[in-house]
């Protein structure tokens, strides 16, 4: 018996950043795995995501609150909530700062997070029980010089994470976050870019473990957090950066 058996998850955004190695890993510790995308609004896109991945179940449901009631009247459950969010880090000076990215970004990564979350909560509250596990950055914990706008967004959720974990602990819900940084993923290290051996090694140079992360050591521990074994965790933010932070 695996340790998620019985246990009905979603994952946001699943075509990005680290969402299809968390998809596949929790699925393979045995849940259920409701996938959301955006682009699941394309009857061509989702057949073709349900034929590459037969063991997890796509949504076509685009806002959080209707993605949850079709899970809930599907499963009878939903036991975690994994927000998978993603936007690109504009580099730019303070003074520089573009404020349409900024409202986007705090869209993207603090707003529809926070969406998803107060979907799910009255599910999880009449259950007693729940993991909600926010995927963000280590970006605001040590701080980035000239991504003050994405760092601004990525804090706010981490700041989420743990107002929440106080507020929800009296209903036996764990949230936390897992702050990723240098990970290898087309959302922040297109092929392209470290194509280039010299970005390449100017990018490792920052990393003292000496290379990227993968999507899947981030899975690894979402999972964890999301098992049995999470039980007692909530309200941390996990850096999973090989040091940098």
């Amino acid at each position: 018996m695996s340790d998620l058996d019985g246990n009905i998850a979603i994952v946001m955004n699943v075509k990005k950043f680290v969402g299809l190695a968390t998809a596949v890993s929790l699925a393979k510790a045995g849940a259920k795995v409701v996938c959301h995308d955006d682009s699941f609004s394309d009857d061509e896109e989702l057949k073709a995501f349900s034929m590459s991945y037969p063991d997890l179940f796509p949504s076509a449901k685009q806002e959080p609150l209707s993605l949850v009631e079709a899970t809930t009247e599907q499963f009878g459950q939903i036991d975690t909530l994994v927000s998978n969010d993603a936007f690109p880090a504009l580099r730019r000076k303070v003074e520089d700062c573009d404020l349409e990215n900024l409202k986007k970004g705090i869209q993207s990564l603090v707003i529809e997070p926070y969406k998803a979350i107060a979907a799910v909560t009255p599910i999880m509250k009449t259950q007693n029980r729940g993991k909600v596990i926010f995927v963000t950055s280590a970006a605001p914990i040590r701080g980035l010089a000239n991504y003050s706008m994405y760092a601004t967004a990525r804090g706010a959720t981490n700041a989420l994470a743990v107002s929440l974990s106080r507020e929800l602990a009296q209903n036996n819900i764990k949230v936390n976050a897992v702050a990723p940084n240098y990970i290898e993923s087309p959302s922040y290290f297109p092929a392209t870019l470290l194509a280039d051996n010299s970005v390449k090694n100017k990018i490792l140079s920052n990393i003292p473990l000496g290379r990227l992360g993968k999507p899947e050591e981030v899975a690894s521990i979402i999972t964890f957090l999301a098992s049995q074994g999470g039980d007692f965790i909530t309200g941390q933010i996990i850096p999973v950066d090989g040091g940098w932070s």
